[in-house]
């Protein structure tokens, strides 16, 4: 009797990736391990395939997953400012506009409180203590932290129709135009969605949006269709830049050794520092480039799964679904949300690390975090949206170094 199989997930964190599947040796087909060193000397990381041999034995077949650095550090540059901005917005909902520090546990929790007293401490410029003697001490934001805060109006108001645009679209490319709502509520902070997005956004558009209860759940329905929205970020750069005219003979052109193609099915790619790819591998990567694919906003019931057309738009809906975010970038967690509503594959971190020169996984911070990497420069989001733009400029009352407009246009025309 063949041993039972024994299944372990176990959660991205802690400086270590896993998907194990174990199984006795002369049954499984596979067995794969993903691990993300913590290490900052780690330049790569194995991923490892047994596959059976023609011997009836194993051999061991060992692919290198490369660290992009900058992506890491981009999850480091992150943590300060995400603290800044949850004092301020703890702050803000008090009802004279100052929070005392006794009821600072109330909002976050024991652990997490020191955490936010140290910033409190450490940012003078930002926060204001006051309070003592008889009074219980309090902080409140500064009057420049406050002059500044007021500008977040006028961005979330500009937001909007990017947000309904961006939902529309997340509601386009699922099979059946829904999506539970719950699961728009685990990606709302990614997408820029206000908290209350669903008493307030959502009613504010009936002709395109309802909340609907479908086997027991609510789910979030696409009421109205846009043809013209079935457009994907990727094709968008490609109109900017030319590529989707007919410019010439284009079997002419190759593939560089950048794995870059031009040409209208082709994505952008950067391969990770010390990758080196030999001409096979570039030969391949050519025809895959160059086969054309389904659109991620086609019902994916409508295609085998099997079929290598289907599974690079597999990589276009993942592409799609990471520029809808703010940052280009979510856990793991929050792509796997998506599994049925886009009929992901079910080895879903396989097809990541597959397409490196496109995805990269970080396992920095307390969740493990994909990167659509041409959407950065270094660590710097290379286009951002004005919710970002003022997070950067509440953030640098901190001392912390803004970035500069002019660079960052130089840094997206290089990249482009």
């Amino acid at each position: 009797m063949s041993k039972p199989l024994l299944y372990r997930r176990c959660s991205i964190s802690s400086g270590l990736i896993q998907i194990l599947r174990i199984d006795s040796l002369r049954e499984t087909e596979n067995f794969v391990l993903f691990t993300g060193e913590s290490s900052s000397r780690s330049q790569w990381t194995f991923v490892q395939v047994r596959h059976k041999s023609g011997g009836g034995g194993w051999r061991p077949k060992k692919k290198v997953y490369h660290r992009v650095h900058e992506l890491d550090k981009a999850i480091d540059l992150k943590k300060k400012p995400t603290l800044i901005l949850q004092l301020k917005s703890i702050i803000q909902a008090q009802k004279h506009g100052s929070l005392l520090l006794r009821d600072l546990e109330k909002h976050v929790g024991f652990v997490h409180k020191w955490n936010l007293m140290a910033a409190i401490e450490k940012y003078p410029s930002i926060f204001y203590v006051g309070g003592g003697n008889k009074e219980p001490p309090f902080v409140m934001l500064t009057e420049k932290a406050n002059k500044i805060a007021s500008e977040e109006g006028e961005a979330t108001e500009s937001m909007e129709p990017v947000l309904v645009k961006n939902l529309r679209k997340l509601l386009m490319m699922s099979v059946d135009c829904r999506v539970p709502l719950e699961k728009v509520e685990f990606i709302q902070s990614a997408m820029g969605l206000p908290q209350d997005f669903k008493t307030t956004l959502i009613p504010k558009y009936p002709e395109i949006f309802s909340l609907k209860v479908i086997n027991g759940k609510v789910n979030l329905v696409l009421e109205n269709w846009d043809s013209s929205l079935a457009i994907t970020a990727r094709e968008d750069r490609l109109f900017r830049e030319g590529v989707l005219e007919p410019i010439g003979d284009r079997k002419k052109l190759r593939i560089t050794k950048d794995g870059n193609f031009f040409g209208r099915n082709a994505f952008k790619i950067s391969f990770p520092p010390g990758f080196r790819p030999n001409a096979s591998y570039l030969e391949e990567f050519e025809k895959w480039q160059k086969m054309e694919f389904p659109s991620p906003y086609l019902n994916a019931r409508r295609f085998d799964a099997a079929d290598p057309k289907a599974r690079k738009r597999v990589v276009a809906v993942l592409h799609e679904l990471l520029s809808l975010t703010m940052e280009k970038r979510v856990t793991c967690a929050q792509l796997d949300a998506f599994h049925s509503e886009y009929l992901l594959p079910s080895r879903l971190i396989l097809c990541l690390i597959k397409h490196q020169g496109i995805f990269y996984i970080t396992n920095k911070g307390a969740r493990g975090t994909v990167f659509l990497k041409e959407a950065y420069a270094g660590s710097n989001l290379i286009e951002k949206c004005p919710l970002i733009l003022f997070h950067d400029r509440f953030v640098a009352l901190c001392g912390r170094r803004e970035v500069n407009l002019s660079n960052e246009l130089q840094c997206s025309s290089i990249i482009s």
